[in-house]
């Protein structure tokens, strides 16, 4: 499969994940690795959107300036709603709990991003799938965010994703 963005073509090379918004595809130009990703408008009961792609802008924007380590937003193709984003290889955080091999440093990183987000007035979706570790820098792959609100922050949400706790154990189970 082939898509293009603001008319430069990549070839689909595997679909890497569905989220809320959009199908991220690993996808290349013949010499680099890219992530494409595709907003999609299919329904979603726990979560309403206003226009996508301009919340993916905005949100990159924002967590650009204050600070998290995030993969650099490439190109934006408003009309046809895709993302060019850099290619950050590795696990996710989500693959490295299933397979017991979550380092200690990656709980450490996610921490001093919250020291960076909370004063911001700001969360992330701390889900694991939304992490990957390269060469020792943990990277928030998703751009969204949202204003604080405590019951979303990372130690009263996230962390219940970051082990094999019940609520990651169901998660695995619902969705393998």
């Amino acid at each position: 499969m082939i898509l293009s963005v603001n008319g430069k073509e990549y070839e689909i090379l595997k679909l890497l994940g569905k989220g809320k918004g959009g199908y991220s595809y690993l996808a290349t130009d013949g010499s680099t690795k890219y992530v494409l990703k595709q907003i999609h408008h299919e329904p979603c009961d726990y979560y309403q959107f206003g226009n996508k792609i301009e919340a993916e802008l905005n949100d990159y924007k924002r967590l650009k300036k204050i600070g998290i380590s995030m993969p650099k937003m490439l190109d934006v193709d408003t009309e046809q709603e895709r993302i060019l984003k850099e290619y950050i290889d590795g696990d996710t955080v989500y693959d490295m709990v299933i397979h017991d091999a979550l380092p200690e440093d990656c709980l450490q990183q996610v921490k001093a991003m919250c020291k960076l987000l909370y004063p911001a007035h700001t969360n992330i979706d701390y889900f694991p799938t939304n992490f990957i570790m390269q060469d020792g820098i943990l990277y928030y792959v998703d751009y969204e965010c949202n204003d604080y609100m405590d019951e979303w922050n990372f130690e009263n949400w996230g962390i219940k994703y970051w082990s094999k706790t019940e609520e990651f154990l169901k998660y695995v189970e619902e969705h393998s």
